[in-house]
């Protein structure tokens, strides 16, 4: 479909640097290289490649999710791409989900859970700041226009969470520790917590509380790294730089055990002697 009025547009060079923008009759692109009226944009297909003022190359599509989360106006550090895809993936997200999100922040997370969950499933974000909460709900309605499946809330998961039966609950808050027992009266029986921690410390600190749990079980912490390769001709190598590390994702299932019948720990076969051979003996 052509670009319209009122589209949302990034525009790449042959670096990928992007220029995002949403298109006005009047409106123009300027950049270091020249600019570009709207107007040659305004009636062309996505992946058009257009000359600036200047003569050089830009290329006009509409912004898929990364674009737009990678270059949309924050207030605050974002969880990147790398992260955001294992979480989906991990968490079980698909249409139809029922998310709690809390520490929505500048709602680069958020923009993924909602439109992974669809409109017959539903999301709601928690953050301690109502400026957050405005913040993100402008950039979600920015990209994704209809955000009727989501439902921003000012609070503290730490002390209340008010949703029962839920498929998901994802933190991003400081001590995510502290809402492991309002995540467990949040999630359904073999629900899944998803937590991301900037430091090891504090992935930690909520691995303790959650194996201290006798509500979550299968507990596991992994750091995603992303390593960029430059192929041009007979040069093949890393790029100088990587999308290193941004924090840790610990991931726990929401388990349920019998009143007075808690599972019994796994016990160690017991070694039998050697015999004359040095090999252990067998039955």
């Amino acid at each position: 479909m052509a670009f319209r009025e009122g589209d949302l547009v990034i525009f790449l060079d042959h670096q990928e640097r992007s220029f995002r923008q949403r298109l006005h009759p009047e409106g123009k692109l300027q950049t270091h290289q020249g600019y570009i009226p709207h107007s040659e944009v305004i009636g062309r297909e996505p992946g058009v490649a257009l000359l600036t003022s200047k003569g050089k190359e830009l290329f006009a599509f509409r912004p898929t999710l990364v674009d737009y989360t990678m270059n949309m106006p924050r207030k605050s550090g974002i969880i990147y791409p790398k992260d955001t895809a294992y979480i989906l993936l991990w968490a079980d997200i698909h249409p139809g989900s029922r998310v709690v999100t809390a520490g929505v922040g500048s709602g680069a997370l958020l923009l993924a859970l909602v439109r992974q969950v669809g409109p017959t499933g539903f999301v709601w974000g928690y953050d301690v700041r109502q400026d957050m909460l405005d913040f993100a709900a402008k950039n979600l309605k920015e990209f994704l226009g209809d955000t009727s499946n989501t439902e921003l809330r000012l609070g503290d998961v730490y002390q209340a969470i008010d949703q029962r039966q839920v498929d998901s609950v994802i933190l991003d808050v400081p001590e995510p520790w502290g809402a492991v027992e309002q995540s467990a009266l949040a999630l359904r029986p073999g629900g899944i917590l998803v937590a991301y921690a900037p430091t090891i410390k504090q992935a930690e600190n909520l691995t303790a509380a959650l194996r201290g749990s006798d509500c979550f079980g299968l507990v596991e912490t992994v750091e995603i790294l992303v390593r960029d390769w430059h192929i041009r001709h007979r040069s093949v190598r890393p790029n100088h730089r990587m999308v290193g590390h941004t924090g840790f994702l610990t991931i726990a299932r929401r388990i349920i055990r019998p009143e007075g019948n808690p599972l019994e720990p796994v016990k160690t076969p017991e070694k039998k002697p050697a015999d004359r051979t040095g090999f252990p003996e067998t039955d």
